[in-house]
């Protein structure tokens, strides 16, 4: 079964991550939740999660793909976590998935693995870069690093990240299972 792990801070966006763990989990991937800033979290808009462990204890060779929610105050806490960005560094080495919705792949880029091709949440391409950026896409696949646009997008992204993990029939099968 593919692991994939989706790490929260304070301040992350709640129906990304959401909509991230359980259409993933639907899709039959074995998710992860780690708690950076504690075991429970709370988000942009004052929903708590309790985490199922702390970022700390996590060995990130165990994980086929790693998904960062966006939310900007989370995204920030993402982007100043040395674990975290060790992490990212290490997946992106290692020839795994890697993902980020919203102002997420501003953390990618912190970290120096986001590769050419990229979208996020609009504006805060200018803090990223402006080259490579599509706006007229909800998801940008490039080479194993998939980003997205936002809280919109973000079942499109997660039925995507089925798509990459599973395989076409797992995500056909999910698609039509949600009326997507």
């Amino acid at each position: 079964m593919k692991k994939m792990l989706v790490p929260l801070a304070e301040g992350f966006e709640e129906i990304e991550a959401i909509t991230i763990i359980d259409i993933c989990r639907r899709g039959g991937i074995d998710v992860t939740i780690a708690g950076v800033t504690g075991m429970t979290i709370k988000g942009g808009h004052d929903i708590e999660i309790t985490a199922e462990c702390l970022i700390d204890s996590v060995d990130i060779n165990s994980y086929d793909m790693i998904t960062l929610p966006g939310g900007l105050a989370g995204t920030l806490a993402l982007s100043e976590s040395k674990n975290i960005q060790s992490m990212l560094k290490q997946m992106k080495a290692q020839g795994k998935y890697i993902g980020a919705i919203c102002a997420a792949p501003l953390a990618l880029h912190t970290a120096d693995v986001l590769n050419k091709d990229f979208t996020c949440y609009p504006s805060i391409e200018n803090q990223i870069r402006i080259d490579g950026y599509h706006q007229d896409q909800n998801t940008v696949i490039d080479g194993k690093v998939m980003t997205s646009q936002g809280v919109g997008t973000a079942i499109d992204f997660a039925l995507k990240i089925v798509r990459e993990l599973q395989g076409e029939s797992s995500f056909k099968k999910l698609e039509k299972s949600i009326l997507a």
